[in-house]
């Protein structure tokens, strides 16, 4: 389901987020002091705990502690204390942002953190919940580039596309409770080759989760809202168990709410765990894991239609009553509610419930070893599975049983693999940098039919579909399509940051990428979608040598000149039947046809400007961003259905295309994806 930028419909929610009233407690300790640092060697005390957030080791090029410091110092880059958690800093390849854990704890509990991060120029997020926690609805745009080209990771690991129904990763809100964020580090001009993407067109967000404390204790965070919000947080740190300083802590956190118009709530629980065991001086392997569950019944989309003729309150049917479903029946069978009767396409204002549920398992073991004083070695394997349930009342389709709707019901999952390792090498003004990353994603994409119940005589015979409920229970009356795409993914990348004076750092690197995605095992439901075939077939993404080239000159202190250029691929993005604009998500027919003359996304990146920064504020006085983008020409598949019928197209759900008027050909009747 495609954003803003990409169909032009509207969501209007975000307009009454200052109606909603939150009082945000903490019962024991302090939701900042929760969130210790992540640099490996973090240790007792305040002051450690301010050096380590206001300074990431991953904001200046990689070496000893004492080494990074020097390197921080000679920038001018001011060491600022926790409370100032969102500063400018510098990196090897371009200027960052980082928002640091206590700028997060400062949000009421249960923030999403890039909320936090749009707090920044040139950064925008927009959700149709107070907490940026529905993931049906969030939307982020940096600097020019939309969500699904902004690379994310948490501790390195690779988080795939920030979009919903992702189909090679997980949103960053359901990889880490944001209570365990440490920091983010942003770069917000042409993104980082280290960074492991297939997706980032320009800039990049890292999270990295905080460190396990070095004592014991208990962290809560209770918040309370209007609409029955309750988010509650809990943390228990073992602190150092051992002289070798083994520590580790678990969390639980639950939040729910009830929608904010009409009826349903929101429902969100996950489970962080993280362990950390220091090596030597200098060197440590660590461990993170995660669950997270969300079930969630989404508002109803918006366009300008509605909002103009509609006012903001509409939404669907469902408000947990019969009353909800007989509207719902009656709306299918053409009998609207009169508070629509504004609104050109009423069947597309309101259907009886839609609703998003997902589970994902997602961890990764890492160790991060100093070799010698110059060579640093780091290498990270993790694994991920995703269960998702993506589901809404269908108008346009009748139930076997003659009721004029049924529950559509989309069933992605995702099971992926993967490693990552690089070394690092510091020898007088260089820092050389030297890295591989290897993925196996399967990605698979299904639909089904669920039936609903019957109305007699303003009687529902029998239950209606629980669109949250358990579908491994009940048995689908058809299915409409069914895929498997399998995915390897390997990038190498070189980079070598130079300092020929302490205040200047010039960067030159590339990044090599091979992606191969090959779709089969396909289901193609003909008496639904009229003749065809699910697509098969193999595409491949290959660059081996993308540039990126930066400068940095801290000129003043508190004054930075800097500019950045790199060429960037994003690769075939994947997607469900007719949901996407992806070459994998159309019939065969289509993907025969364009095949030969498909081509990758691509641009070159263009960034300069001057930043001031100081413990108090940090701006762009003056920035030129410039893009050379080069289209997919797979961005053109799937818009349209080759049926032969002639009629009007309309959007449904922002990104499912369906024939909606009533004019089609003679025998032709209307189709939903």
């Amino acid at each position: 389901m495609r954003r803003l930028a990409q169909n032009k419909s509207v969501r209007f929610a975000s307009m009454l987020f200052s109606s909603t009233v939150m009082v945000s407690a903490l019962t024991v300790g302090q939701v900042a002091s929760a969130a210790s640092a992540s640099d490996p060697h973090h240790r007792k005390g305040a002051k450690a705990a301010k050096s380590s957030v206001a300074a990431p080791a991953a904001a200046v090029p990689a070496g000893g502690a004492a080494h990074r410091a020097d390197a921080r110092a000679a920038l001018h880059v001011p060491s600022v204390g926790e409370d100032i958690a969102i500063s400018a800093q510098r990196r090897a390849h371009g200027t960052m942002i980082t928002v640091g854990a206590s700028a997060i704890a400062r949000a009421v509990a249960g923030t999403n953190p890039l909320k936090v991060l749009a707090q920044q120029p040139g950064v925008m997020f927009q959700s149709d919940d107070p907490q940026g926690v529905d993931t049906w609805s969030t939307q982020i745009y940096m600097h020019g580039f939309l969500q699904n080209q902004i690379s994310t990771t948490l501790d390195d690991i690779p988080l795939g596309e920030l979009t919903y129904r992702n189909y090679n990763g997980l949103n960053p809100i359901q990889a880490i409770s944001s209570e365990n964020v440490g920091r983010l580090d942003v770069s917000t001009g042409a993104g980082a080759e280290s960074v492991a993407s297939t997706n980032n067109l320009g800039g990049s967000i890292e999270y990295h989760s905080s460190d396990p404390k070095s004592r014991y204790g208990a962290t809560v965070a209770q918040t309370f809202g209007s609409n029955n919000l309750f988010h509650t947080f809990v943390r228990l740190d073992s602190g150092e168990l051992n002289r070798s300083g083994t520590k580790f802590y678990i969390s639980y956190m639950r939040n729910n709410t009830d929608k904010w118009k009409a009826g349903g709530n929101q429902f969100f629980q996950q489970v962080n765990a993280k362990f950390v065991q220091p090596v030597g001086q200098d060197s440590r392997i660590s461990a993170f894991f995660d669950f997270s569950q969300y079930m969630q019944y989404n508002y109803q989309d918006y366009s300008l239609d509605i909002w103009k003729h509609g006012g903001n309150y509409i939404d669907n049917y469902y408000n947990g009553k019969a009353s909800g479903y007989l509207a719902a029946y009656a709306a299918a069978q053409g009998h609207y509610p009169s508070y629509l009767d504004g609104i050109t396409d009423k069947a597309d204002a309101a259907y009886y419930d839609g609703a998003s549920a997902s589970t994902d398992l997602f961890g990764g073991l890492t160790g991060d070893f100093r070799l010698t004083d110059h060579v640093r070695w780091k290498t990270s394997i993790y694994g991920h599975g995703d269960q998702q349930y993506n589901t809404w009342s269908n108008p346009f389709y009748p139930s076997p049983n003659g009721a004029p709707m049924f529950e559509q019901v989309k069933q992605p999952s995702i099971q992926r693999f993967g490693i990552l390792s690089s070394v690092q090498y510091e020898v007088a003004h260089n820092h050389l940098e030297a890295g591989v990353w290897y993925e196996n994603n399967k990605f698979g994409s299904s639909m089904y039919g669920y039936e609903q119940p019957l109305v007699v005589n303003g009687v529902i015979e029998g239950t209606p579909i629980n669109t949250l409920g358990n579908f491994t229970k009940l048995t689908p009356f058809m299915q409409l399509f069914g895929q498997t795409i399998n995915t390897n993914t390997f990038t190498a990348f070189v980079q070598d940051t130079y300092n020929p004076l302490p205040n200047v750092a010039l960067h030159f690197g590339f990044k090599s990428l091979l992606n191969t995605s090959r779709a089969g095992d396909g289901y193609y439901n003909t008496a639904y979608y009229g003749p065809g075939a699910e697509a098969a077939g193999t595409l491949t993404t290959a660059r081996t040598f993308l540039p990126h080239i930066s400068g940095d000159w801290h000129f003043l202190k508190h004054h930075e000149l800097y500019f950045d250029v790199a060429e960037n691929v994003h690769a075939y993005p994947q997607g469900q039947f007719k949901t996407v604009s992806s070459p994998f998500a159309v019939t065969q027919a289509a993907f025969d046809y364009a095949r030969p003359t498909l081509k990758p996304e691509s641009d070159w990146a263009y960034a300069v400007g001057y930043r001031y920064s100081d413990h108090i504020h940090g701006c762009h006085a003056a920035r030129l961003s410039y893009g050379l983008l080069q289209p997919s020409s797979a961005d053109h598949i799937g818009q349209y259905r080759e049926s032969g019928l002639h009629g009007a197209e309309c959007r449904r759900d922002h990104d499912e295309w369906r024939r909606c008027r009533p004019d089609l050909a003679a025998g032709a009747r209307p189709f939903a994806v």
